[in-house]
């Protein structure tokens, strides 16, 4: 990832959270990847996929959390109470979370019992074109 790149993953970020103390940062370990942090807390990694011969980006973030607090936990996380969890039609294992009405990622269960959930977001290079 470039230095362009990162920036722009940076304020897609903190548009999408509605949080502007996400920072995105290079993995000193794989230039392929990024680490993003809120604050002095890793949330989740980056990583590009050049498959397809489109160059897009996965964000993925762990979830320490059950079913029943998640919203709850995100808002507070992000201070945004516009974040919402959305059910997905014939799906118990997932959720959608949107940004008021804007779609954000999945959120998935790890686990049955859904004592902790994955939220990954797919980011394409046109979503980082109005950035």
């Amino acid at each position: 990832m470039n230095k362009t790149e990162i920036k722009q993953l940076q304020d897609f970020l903190r548009k999408s959270f509605g949080a502007p103390d996400v920072r995105v940062a290079v993995d000193p370990k794989n230039i392929e990847k990024a680490v993003v942090n809120y604050g002095e807390r890793r949330i989740g990694t980056l990583e590009v996929d050049d498959e397809d011969g489109d160059r897009s980006f996965a964000f993925e973030m762990k979830i320490p959390v059950g079913r029943e607090v998640l919203q709850d936990y995100l808002r507070k996380l992000f201070d945004n109470e516009k974040l919402k969890l959305v059910a997905r039609a014939r799906k118990t294992d997932s959720v959608e979370l949107n940004n008021g009405d804007e779609f954000l990622g999945i959120i998935s269960a790890d686990d049955k019992a859904g004592k902790t959930w994955t939220l990954q977001i797919a980011i394409l290079d046109f979503d980082l074109e109005d950035i």
